[in-house]
């Protein structure tokens, strides 16, 4: 098989071994293992399939970029990243969409920070870091990782949306009406005040850490220099 044809394989299974096992098959396979079988499955699944992408990508042949890449495109995604880092970091804390057992007393609060930009700000951190990858590796392998990797991450979130409504009834569907799917929809309609929007200490300096970690760790093990790490040091 060539290595774009495996790739573009490999992601596919990735996506829908995700899909299935969260949605169509979880309450069957659940019921037969038990909650905590399903969770071993599932990950056993989400990593063999992960590793398949992984290698997939590996093996492409160095492509040349679709586009220029300049230090404006550099610093605009640099930026995506950071915020991508706030939204992962400050999801950690009181998120009704992890499987807690007090996601319905999280969902019960009133929505801030991150959760006043967006009620999976887990999942939009994800589908943002992916974006800028787009941006600054414009290659077709790339594109196509980055892609699979924003795909799951919005359409994995509306399907959570749909389940958490089925598990979690009025408490989730209260937080929904009051939270958004998009980053700032709320804010832009005029239906919550900006002011709820600015993250918490944990989400804003654990995302700065993050973003720093992770952008010097991606010039360390010999990737590109990321982040600011390519204008200092």
């Amino acid at each position: 098989m060539q290595p774009m044809s495996l790739l573009i394989v490999t992601c596919a299974l990735f996506v829908a071994s995700h899909l299935v096992l969260s949605h169509p098959f979880r309450d069957g396979l659940a019921g037969r293992l038990g909650e905590r079988g399903f969770q071993i499955v599932y990950s056993v699944v989400a990593i063999a399939t992960l590793i398949m992408v992984v290698q997939a990508w590996r093996g492409m042949p160095p492509e040349p970029p679709l586009w220029t890449v300049g230090d404006g495109l550099w610093s605009l995604a640099s930026l995506i990243v950071l915020f991508a880092s706030i939204l992962f970091m400050g999801s950690l804390i009181g998120n009704p969409a992890l499987p807690a057992p007090h996601a319905a007393r999280d969902a019960a609060a009133a929505p801030r920070g991150v959760f006043a930009i967006t009620r999976h700000p887990m999942m939009w951190g994800f589908a943002l870091w992916a974006i800028a990858h787009i941006m600054v590796m414009p290659t077709p392998g790339q594109i196509i990782l980055s892609v699979t990797i924003v795909f799951l991450a919005l359409v994995g979130s509306a399907g959570q949306d749909a389940k958490k409504a089925r598990l979690m009834g009025e408490s989730w569907r209260g937080w929904a009406a009051r939270t958004s799917f998009v980053p700032y929809a709320r804010q832009l309609a005029g239906g919550a005040p900006w002011r709820d929007t600015l993250p918490r200490g944990h989400a804003l300096f654990g995302g700065i850490v993050l973003w720093l970690a992770a952008s010097w760790a991606h010039g360390a093990l010999g990737y590109m220099v990321a982040g600011i790490w390519r204008w200092v040091g």
